[in-house]
C-alpha cells in the first residue's frame, strides 16, 4: 500500500523512557523521572477525591460538544462557549490546525527549536516549514515577520517556548501582531501559562476581540497534573472554532479526561501552591547551575534547560545509571544540553549532587 510521499522520511514521535523500562535496563529500584515536564505533584486532591466518585456508564460514548467542561472553561476564562475547541491534548489541536489550514503550495513560520509536534503535522500537509532559530532562547520575532509571505497561513509562537522556557513579553507580542498579515493565523501555544510569573507577561485573551487572527492553546497535562487523562484546548474567533469543528473527531476527549479537567479547575489554591514550590525548586536549581559555571536559559516553565561543557546525550546516560531521566538537548535540537523537569527538594539536590558528579 502505498502512503503519502512524505510519509517514510519522517520518524514517529520518540517519548521518553518509562520508569519501568528504567528499572529493568539498569537494575534500579528508584526512578526520578524529569523528562516529560509532568507535575510531579500529581493532579489536585480534589481531582483525586471527585474521581472515586465517577459514574459507571462506560459503554456510552463521551460527550462529543463537552458540554460542562466548555461551560466551567467558558466562566473561568470569560469567553464565549463557541469560541472554544477541546482535545486529546493541545497536541491533537496542533493537527487540527494543520489540516485545517495548511496543503501543498502553502508555507508556515516557526522557532527552532520548539515544540516539534508543529513541523511534523505541518510536513504531513505538504507544506513548507520555514524555521527561524532561537537567540539565547527566545524568538527571533523580526526574523519570523520577514519570513511570512503571501503564502503563509500558520506562525506558532510557542510562549513559554518548549525546550528552552523563555517567553514573548506584552511589548514584544503586540509589536508581533499588529505587524503580522490578518491572513496568517497566530498560534500562541501557552502549554505552561499557569507556571508563568513574568509581570509583563501578555494577556492574550484580552486580544482575541481586536485580533480574530489569534489561536491560543492551553492543556490540562501540565500544572494541573493530568497528561494521562489528555485534554487540552483552544480559545479563539467562532469563525476559527467552526473550521475546527468540521474535522474534529466526533468523541475526541474521553468522559473521564473531561470530569477530571472539570474539577481541576476548581481547585487554583492547588494551581498558586505548585506554581510558587516549582518557582522556589527552580531557584535552588538555577543556583547550583551558577556554582559551577552553568549556563541555563531563563525559564518560566516548569523545566529549565541547561547546557553542558560536555555532550547531553553522555550526560543523560551517566545520570540514567543513577535513576534520573531527563531529556538530552541533542535529541530537541541543542547541543551540550539537558532539559531537566522540575521535580520535587528532595529529588532534586539528589539529581544536583549526581550531576556534579557526571561532571568532573
Amino acid at each position: 500500500m502505498r502512503t503519502k510521499d512524505i510519509i517514510p522520511s519522517l520518524t514517529p514521535y520518540k517519548p521518553g523512557k518509562t520508569i519501568n523500562e528504567v528499572k529493568k535496563e539498569r537494575g534500579l529500584s528508584k526512578i526520578v523521572k524529569l523528562a516529560s515536564n509532568e507535575n510531579v505533584y500529581g493532579p489536585s486532591p480534589l481531582v483525586l477525591d471527585k474521581l472515586r466518585e465517577f459514574g459507571q456508564d462506560f459503554q456510552l460514548y463521551p460527550d462529543g460538544y463537552a458540554r460542562e467542561l466548555r461551560e466551567r472553561v467558558s466562566d473561568h476564562l470569560d469567553v464565549n462557549r463557541d469560541q472554544l475547541i477541546f482535545g486529546a491534548g493541545s497536541d491533537e489541536i496542533v493537527q487540527m490546525l494543520c489540516r485545517t489550514y495548511l496543503e501543498n503550495g502553502s508555507n508556515t513560520v516557526m522557532a527552532h527549536p520548539t515544540f516539534p509536534q508543529y513541523k511534523h503535522h505541518a510536513v504531513i500537509e505538504g507544506a513548507e516549514v520555514r524555521e527561524i532559530p532561537v537567540k539565547n532562547g527566545y524568538h527571533q520575532l523580526d526574523q519570523m515577520l520577514e519570513a511570512i509571505d503571501d503564502f503563509t497561513r500558520i506562525v506558532w509562537l510557542c510562549t513559554p517556548n518548549n525546550p528552552t522556557g523563555c517567553y514573548i513579553n506584552e511589548e514584544q507580542l503586540l509589536s508581533f501582531i499588529k505587524q503580522c498579515p490578518e491572513h496568517v493565523l497566530i498560534v500562541l501555544d501557552e502549554a505552561y501559562y499557569e507556571y508563568v510569573m513574568a509581570d509583563d507577561y501578555p494577556d492574550s485573551l484580552s486580544l482575541l476581540e481586536n485580533y480574530q487572527n489569534i489561536m491560543i492553546l492551553r492543556t490540562f497535562s501540565k500544572a494541573y497534573g493530568l497528561a494521562g487523562f489528555r485534554v487540552g484546548y483552544g480559545i479563539s474567533s467562532q469563525e476559527v472554532i467552526r473550521h475546527l469543528n468540521t474535522i474534529r473527531g466526533p468523541f475526541n476527549v474521553t468522559s473521564i479526561g473531561q470530569y477530571a479537567a472539570l474539577n481541576a479547575l476548581e481547585d487554583q489554591d492547588y494551581i498558586r501552591k505548585v506554581r510558587q514550590q516549582n518557582r522556589k525548586i527552580q531557584g535552588q536549581v538555577e543556583a547550583f547551575c551558577r556554582q559551577y559555571y552553568l549556563a541555563y536559559d531563563p525559564s518560566e516553565t516548569n523545566f529549565l534547560l541547561i547546557h553542558l561543557p560536555k555532550s547531553g546525550l553522555d550526560v543523560s546516560d551517566q545520570l540514567l545509571d543513577e535513576g534520573f531521566i531527563v531529556r538530552a538537548g541533542e535529541l530537541l535540537g541543542i547541543e551540550q544540553s539537558i532539559r531537566v523537569t522540575i521535580g520535587k527538594e528532595e529529588d532534586m539536590k539528589e539529581f544536583m549532587n549526581v550531576l556534579s558528579k557526571c561532571l568532573e
